[in-house]
């Protein structure tokens, strides 16, 4: 099980490897939030998303011999990309599963890292008897998306930096918004906060008709999402929470937040406009419930996680083009 001594470990075989991103701010969102609004830029984070923590994280804390192997992913483009990249740091193969409808984005920045790229239908095939399989005939070891404490542990890290950005900002009361798929992030940061900054309360976002995870936090055990496409926010649709994530929520987070698909266009535009930074649909979720939800949200001050910034461009002209 993932803890505050595996984030803290996870950091330092990090290092200088990956960016400290920045805590954005604009006067306008701050307007539209009803309060300060911090938004964490993962979006500026090596291969364009938090993933490269996970993924960094698990690679390098495979024994040597076995990580010459080489390692097998499955996801739909961040986890790729993250997993990838510690891969080609380490000068060992790297097989990723990807979904054939991910966005080609994705799908090139994942092969432009050196990737081995297996496409399967997310509707009709069974990702994880493919991987079993592939890791089984080559060896390879397997680094899941989300339900893995190595790769929780890295995703925390992103938290130990909002507790240190927030506190040199003289904010250690805020409600912390996090895009959630199965929950990788959102528990690696609710542990960091835990510890960190305890006044810190961590909420998970998510888009409308995808919000296994708000809906299992009410009913306080795992629920499914009835499908699993469709939505624009194709970074953070999974079947269901983890079952070493969701533990984590339901001990530390509050009620999961849901937006619509407008809110997230309306706030990948308004990302562009105040911040400067492209965030992609799943990314903005989270800054999509500051903006439209304020009244769901407690306290002073709110921080936003923008999880990711991989986007195809004629999505995101979409996304301007609806703001207007």
């Amino acid at each position: 099980m993932s803890d505050i001594e595996m984030i803290r470990a996870a950091r330092a075989r990090i290092g200088d490897r990956l960016r400290r991103t920045p805590l954005l701010r604009a006067p306008a969102l701050d307007r539209m939030a009803g309060r300060p609004l911090l938004v964490k830029a993962e979006c500026l984070q090596v291969t364009g998303s938090f993933k490269a923590r996970g993924g960094w994280s698990a690679v390098s804390a495979i024994p040597e011999a076995e990580r010459a192997r080489g390692v097998i992913a499955f996801s739909s483009g961040n986890h790729a990309q993250g997993v990838a990249h510690a891969a080609r740091e380490h000068g060992i193969p790297a097989v990723i599963l990807m979904p054939k409808d991910a966005p080609q984005a994705k799908i090139d920045g994942t092969r432009a890292l050196g990737a081995e790229v297996v496409p399967f239908d997310r509707e009709t095939d069974d990702r994880d008897a493919m991987g079993a399989a592939l890791a089984e005939e080559r060896g390879l070891t397997l680094i899941k998306p989300f339900d893995a404490p190595l790769v929780i542990a890295g995703q925390g890290t992103t938290g130990l930096e909002i507790a240190e950005q927030a506190a040199e900002l003289g904010v250690s009361e805020a409600e912390v918004l996090v895009c959630c798929g199965g929950g990788g992030l959102s528990a690696g940061i609710a542990l960091a906060l835990e510890a960190q900054a305890p006044k810190m309360r961590l909420r998970t976002t998510e888009p409308e008709g995808f919000d296994d995870t708000a809906r299992s936090l009410a009913a306080g055990e795992i629920r499914r999402n009835d499908r699993l496409n469709g939505s624009i926010c194709d970074a953070i649709v999974t079947p269901q929470p983890g079952d070493i994530t969701f533990p984590i929520l339901h001990r530390l987070a509050g009620p999961g937040l849901v937006v619509t698909e407008e809110e997230v266009l309306r706030a990948m535009a308004l990302a562009f406009r105040h911040l400067k930074i492209v965030i992609e649909p799943g990314g903005a979720v989270a800054l999509a419930a500051a903006l439209f939800h304020p009244g769901e949200i407690e306290g002073e001050a709110v921080i936003a996680v923008a999880t990711g910034g991989n986007v195809d461009a004629p999505l995101f002209a979409r996304a301007l083009e609806a703001a207007r």
